[in-house]
This record gives structure tokens, sequence and C-alpha cells, in this order.
């Protein structure tokens, strides 16, 4: 096989450089002080200096899930990168870490270098919203372990907190309330299931949602770094919960001390309309929606009832709920 052996095996190594080079603009945007040397080393240097007086690391790892089907189907790569930084950074923001830097992994079967870029750079403008830096990865062509035009996508961030910052839930007592921050949309959970509802249509339609559902399906999931900052800086912060895979009864009760439940005052925040869509299409109870979705809360903050107000003011959010002394999370 000559000189062309691994050509010839079905990994191009000369696709791998000109991602490198595509991607390097897009990286320059996501820079801080604190990044030691540029891309190309063997593992990526971050200095902490003296920023902190006694931080602690948090890290947070995800993917993007089945919703990388819904970009690859509909050719469309440029937010993907944004839904995997905000599914780790906002992860870590709930401990009120500052996100520091992220690094990604990115593999397929053939490496087609216009489609690389393109998610790269969507990563990189993830982590100009999250203000880490965007410090390394790993591009891998595996031939036979993808099928053609597909793709996986992974990554994860670490952030830094001072002990003394550390939010875990601990001070949350009955009587806190519960400040929700809109989301975008699906975000990046319960794929499976959308698609399983969606496929068969039409995603070029709008039905109603005030966008092709293609589009809908795909919006970014928002990044809530700069909210969860604002609430910390102005509040009395006890717990910052992030709804992800899971919806409601799964990551709020993460939030809460033993002994302690929530209640949601259901039509406190604005749904998007797609959930009301998928609901009904897909024939869904409240309790599917519940344990799946994020049905329009990204975020919430738990906060002493005296400055629930002024609190979602801050952040465009809304006052949503209330903590109890009986566990489990209440819909009603």
């Amino acid at each position: 096989m000559g000189g062309d052996a691994y050509r010839e095996a079905g990994v191009d190594i000369h696709a791998g450089y000109a991602v490198v080079d595509g991607i390097k603009g897009h990286v320059s945007r996501t820079q801080r002080p604190e990044v030691i040397g540029g891309l190309g080393g063997f593992g990526a240097l971050f200095a902490l200096g003296d920023r902190f007086k006694d931080p602690v690391l948090v890290s947070g790892t995800d993917g993007v899930g089945t919703k990388l089907l819904v970009a690859q189907k509909l050719g469309r790569h440029q937010t993907i990168g944004i839904d995997l930084v905000a599914m780790c950074v906002n992860d870590i923001a709930t401990a009120g870490a500052e996100p520091l830097f992220f690094l990604d992994y990115f593999a397929t079967g053939k490496l087609a270098p216009e489609v690389a870029v393109e998610v790269v750079a969507g990563i990189a403008e993830g982590c100009v919203q999250a203000g880490c830096a965007l410090i390394g990865g790993e591009t891998a062509e595996m031939p036979g372990m993808y099928g053609p035009g597909h793709y996986d996508l992974a990554g994860f961030c670490v952030g830094a907190v001072e002990r003394e910052g550390l939010i875990d839930g601990q001070n949350v007592t009955a009587g806190d309330v519960l400040v929700g921050v809109p989301s975008s949309g699906i975000h990046s959970n319960g794929y499976s299931l959308v698609r399983h509802i969606c496929d068969e249509l039409d995603w070029s339609q709008e039905y109603e949602l005030g966008a092709p559902l293609g589009e809908v399906l795909l919006r970014p999931t928002r990044i809530y770094v700069q909210e969860c900052k604002t609430l910390i800086e102005q509040f009395d912060v006890r717990g910052l919960i992030h709804i992800t895979g899971g919806g409601f009864h799964e990551n709020i009760p993460r939030a809460l001390p033993d002994g302690c439940g929530v209640v949601l005052d259901r039509g406190s925040w604005p749904v998007p309309p797609i959930f009301e869509f998928l609901q009904a299409r897909g024939g869904l109870s409240d309790t599917d929606m519940e344990n799946t979705f994020n049905n329009g809360l990204g975020m919430i903050a738990i906060v002493p009832a005296a400055d629930a107000e002024a609190a979602a003011a801050a952040v465009g959010g809304h006052v949503v709920g209330r903590v109890t002394n009986t566990e489990g999370v209440v819909v009603r």
C-alpha cells in the first residue's frame, strides 16, 4: 500500500490537518489570559494564578445525545457545539463555579473537514458565551465505527469557586422560594422521545410553533453562566438547579437537603409551544413531561422569600414555587 497505507485503510490525516487549520480562528476567540501556549501540545495548560484564595475545582462532562441526529438530518452543524458547552457549563454553574476551560471530543467514520469546523465553531461560540477558554480537544476518524455523515460529540469543562462560596443546597430551608429562568426550548434532553414523535412529520412546516419544526428542534441550549453569576453576586442563593435529563422530579431534589421538597406552581412561567406540541402529538401525560423535559425552566435558583421578586427581575425569570418540609416535587 506504499506511503498511503493509512489513507487506504480509511483515515485521511490531511483532513485532520485541514480541521486544525480551520478552527484556529474560532478557538482564538475563546482565549483567556490564564491559557499557556496554544493548540497542538499533548496537554493543554491553564494557570490558576492568584485569582482564587482557596479554590475548589468543579468539573462536568456531557454529550448532546440524539439531538446530534437532528443536526445531521438537517445538515446544520453550526449550533450543536453550543449545546455541548451548555450542558457542561450549566452543570458546574450550579455549584457557584466560574467555567475556566473546555475540551471537546469529535468522532466520525470519515472526516469531513467543513462539518468538523462548523461543529467546533459552535463549541467556540458556546465558550465565548460562557466565558471559558477552548484549550484543547480531539478529532478522531474511525472507519466502520459510524455510518456515513454521522459523528459523535462529547466534552468536559473545568471551573473553580472559592470554598466559602460553594453552593451545595445545605442552607435551603422550608419557606425559601424558587426563581425559574426561562429555557430556550427543549435544550438537549429527551430527543429519543422527540424524534419518535416527530420523525414522520414535515420538519419544514411550522405547526403553529412560530418557526419551522426543524429549526425549533435544533434551537441551542441556553447558557446560564451569566444569570447564575448575577444571582450569586446580588442575592443569597442557597441552591441552583439545572433542569436537564430527568426533568423536575430527578433534578430538583439534588439541590435539597434531607426532609425538604418543593411545590411548583403550574402556570407561573411561560411554556414554549414546542412542549404543548410534543405532549399533544405524543399523547404524553403531565408526569411524562415533568420526568423528561425542562418544560420552559432551564435553571432554578432557590433564594429567601424576601429576595424572590427582585431575583426574578434581575435575570428575567419568574417566581415558580417554594420549598416545603415534605420531600418530593409536586407540580400543581
